[in-house]
């Protein structure tokens, strides 16, 4: 299995205010800034109901619980000034969508508009191609969320299906969107 390091930090100047994040494995001690940034219904109502809402200290345990023993690593925290702010996250698919992986992602609303996902997914998608052999990494945001879609744009993703109504979210039907990047499409 290949050993795995912590992204270097990614500076991103911002309203003249310069934001360090890191992405890195999630840790026991991520619980308090996990709960407190996810508990969040606007972060909630973009993912799917496999993220609560509300977000309890017991969601949080069981989350970081089922991501720290990945080997390699698949699920990352967002850490910005010391806290777990987000995550992000890259799952290979079996059978014979092997050569695929879905990405997802959130972030603490505090931290939207200041381009920390953009570059986070440039790094995990980098990440992604070279650690589980895969050729295509796909995000499937929600037709209601147009700022991911402008995210997964600007990380060089492309818009490659809507599927009408596929989603129904808070008594809400929705499209679905599907956007990827091909590793040929990564230079």
């Amino acid at each position: 299995m290949k050993k795995f390091s912590v992204f270097s930090f990614q500076k991103l100047l911002v309203d003249k205010i310069e934001m360090n994040f890191t992405l890195r494995p999630f840790r026991d001690s991520d619980l308090t800034s996990l709960v407190k940034y996810a508990n969040n219904y606007n972060v909630a109502r973009f993912l799917t109901n496999q993220f609560p809402h509300p977000y309890t200290e017991d969601d949080g345990r069981k989350f970081i619980s089922s991501v720290c023993d990945s080997n390699p690593v698949n699920v990352f925290a967002i850490e910005i000034n010391g806290e777990a702010v987000g995550s992000i996250g890259i799952f290979p698919q079996t059978d014979i969508h092997e050569k695929n992986a879905e990405m997802g992602y959130w972030l603490a609303e505090p931290f939207w508009g200041n381009g920390i996902i953009t570059h986070a997914i440039g790094q995990i998608t980098e990440y992604g191609f070279k650690t589980f052999g895969i050729t295509r990494i796909f995000a499937r945001p929600f037709s209601i969320n147009p700022a991911s879609q402008r995210v997964l744009e600007k990380a060089e993703f492309v818009l490659e299906a809507r599927l009408k109504n596929a989603v129904y979210k808070n008594d809400n039907y929705m499209d679905e969107l599907i956007y990827a990047k091909r590793k040929d499409d990564n230079g």
